[in-house]
């Protein structure tokens, strides 16, 4: 490690991992006071640290996407209030155009960190809450064309004040919300949250003294920059574009497009998302800040891991996108999903990344998780079901994809079953990999998984954000495509009825939805694949012996599952030569 000659070095490494952990414990504690089973189990949050003018200083070991969202947030506190802050002030907001938020489940909880009277950092927690009103239970419509029609707006307000609670806003959001227990549990999980950040961050001064802590804050960003540069460097220099899609069925047959010009130029790197679909009439359109954290989180995975998790590592790279585009909307676009954007923009820096670093670049994976909700009343009482689906990662060019290892832009889980059962007014039907999904490769992608989930409830209202359909998950270096999407409701009398992959459909009592999100494509060629490998799957029940011949050219003897070496070698053969 090089610092600059005026920092201690071995202070410095003490300081970084005592603001990591300040972190991490802020993530540690929002998951075990939060009330809603999208925060607390499926882990859809954030937490972070930004220095005065709210650049990030370090990020809890939560979600990629979020990263680039905290410092418009942070600087829209300081424009609103910068005049009017004071000990023990907590600030919320949410609304994307009003307050740098990126879209309205998304809700920020802001605390100033006071030393000596004078702010000299911010502790923040943002949380994907379980409803904030809107056109649909669990407030991610893919169908809204204006964000008035997604849920409460917050602009940038004080939640406490001097340490008291104002009553007023948490009565405002109370009386717009389906779930308000939910909500209001998981804001006190927040609050508390930057409440022990603020603790550390003060003792943390106290050791080192505020002066030399501020220098140690500024080390930490011109570090994290000069790795990401060098790693940069090692690159060669060059141009690459690539677009990734949406199938967006739900909005015509057109898919909505997000272009990708990559450059590679010394020790920075330029994107460019310039070419992409003008902004939407659904609610899939990416705030500004989510599309920058796309490509950061994007880039990120081909640098050194080692590199802080802080902004630093961002200034050696600049994003460029339109406005009015489906990347960089304006008000009144709606963007309750634009999730899948935000993981479309990833994928395809990682397209165009695959044509400059080849070695460093995974297939495609399922495009992110999907988000299925269904909300009601059941025996008088609003319910609300939100899950997260994720898990089917692209082969690599070194290993095979990974399942239920989550898209690298969110690391959020599946909501456990038996949570979920004693709950909600649901129960699962199936949950499961579906065989001979993965994408075929010389390392094969992850496998599909299944979730069927019945309505015990006499009604319920459900909304579907799923992608990878028409557009699948993409191979490369000469693997194959992945497999796709499906979601299919079962209704009570067994007619079925295939869904869009993103949209909204009534439910009644006992019927069952169905999600099938797409698996990961496979990386190099499948002929090339061990056998040894192929029998493996077989044996694992990932492969069966028809695919294992069909696709891998490895001929299985069903009687003794063993590999027939010289009936594979001929077949391997006459394959390649049928190309």
């Amino acid at each position: 490690m090089t610092t600059r000659g005026d920092i201690d070095p071995i202070a410095f490494e003490v300081v970084q991992n005592g603001l990591s952990s300040l972190v991490d414990n802020m993530a540690l504690a929002v998951m075990r006071t939060a009330h809603s089973g999208v925060v607390k189990d499926a882990m859809d949050y954030s937490t972070g640290l930004c220095n005065t003018s709210g650049t990030v200083i370090a990020q809890g070991l939560t979600i990629v996407l979020h990263l680039g969202s905290f410092p418009e947030a942070v600087k829209a506190v300081i424009r609103d209030f910068q005049d009017d802050m004071n000990p023990g002030d907590v600030f919320v907001l949410n609304d994307p155009y009003l307050a740098g938020g990126i879209h309205l489940p998304d809700i920020y909880v802001i605390r100033p960190i006071f030393i000596d009277a004078k702010v000299e950092a911010y502790t923040a927690v943002v949380a994907h809450h379980t409803d904030v009103g809107g056109i649909v239970p669990g407030s991610n419509s893919t169908d809204s064309v204006e964000i008035y029609q997604e849920g409460l707006r917050l602009p940038v307000l004080k939640l406490y004040e001097a340490g008291v609670p104002n009553d007023t806003v948490l009565k405002i959001i109370s009386a717009n919300v389906r779930l308000p227990d939910k909500v209001l549990g998981d804001l006190e999980a927040q609050v508390s949250a930057t409440a022990l950040g603020e603790r550390e961050f003060i003792e943390l001064s106290s050791q080192h003294g505020t002066k030399a802590l501020r220098a140690y804050t500024n080390e930490i960003l011109d570090y994290a920059e000069r790795l990401a540069r060098a790693g940069i460097s090692d690159m060669p220099d060059g141009l690459a574009e690539f677009s990734g899609y949406v199938d967006a069925d739900n909005l015509g047959d057109v898919p909505v497009e997000v272009r990708v010009k990559l450059t590679i130029d010394g020790d920075q790197i330029d994107v460019d998302l310039a070419g992409s679909t003008a902004q939407v009439r659904g609610g899939i359109n990416s705030p500004l800040p989510f599309s920058r954290a796309g490509v950061y989180g994007a880039i990120r995975l081909v640098l050194d891991p080692r590199i802080p998790l802080c902004d630093g590592y961002t200034r050696a790279i600049k994003v460029s996108a339109p406005e009015g585009t489906v990347v960089n909307p304006l008000l009144p676009a709606a963007c309750g999903a634009r999730g899948i954007t935000g993981f479309r923009i990833m994928d395809a820096v990682m397209g165009a990344l695959a044509q400059l670093v080849p070695d460093r670049v995974p297939a495609d994976g399922e495009g992110g998780n999907s988000i299925i909700s269904i909300g009601g009343t059941h025996r008088g009482e609003a319910y609300g079901y939100v899950d997260l689906i994720a898990g089917a990662r692209g082969g690599g060019p070194a290993a095979d994809g990974i399942e239920g290892m989550p898209h690298p832009g969110a690391n959020i889980a599946s909501t456990p079953i038996e949570v979920a059962e004693a709950e909600l007014p649901i129960r699962f039907e199936r949950y499961g990999m579906v065989r001979d999904s993965g994408g075929p490769g010389t390392f094969r992608g992850a496998l599909s998984q299944v979730r069927s989930v019945r309505l015990l409830a006499d009604e319920g209202i459900l909304q579907v954000r799923s992608d990878k359909r028409k557009n699948r998950p993409f191979g490369l270096s000469g693997g194959h495509d992945g497999q796709p999407s499906s979601n299919i409701i079962t209704r009570e009398d067994e007619s079925t009825e295939e869904l869009t992959t993103m949209g909204v459909a009534g439910m009644s009592r006992g019927d069952v939805f169905e999600h099938r999100f797409a698996s990961g494509a496979g990386w190099g060629d499948p002929l090339e694949r061990r056998a040894s490998a192929v029998l493996e799957d077989v044996l694992d029940e990932r492969v069966s012996v028809e695919a294992a011949r069909d696709f891998y050219g490895v001929v299985i003897d069903t009687g003794t599952v063993v590999i027939d070496a010289a009936a594979t070698d001929e077949l391997r053969v006459r394959m390649r030569k049928q190309r």
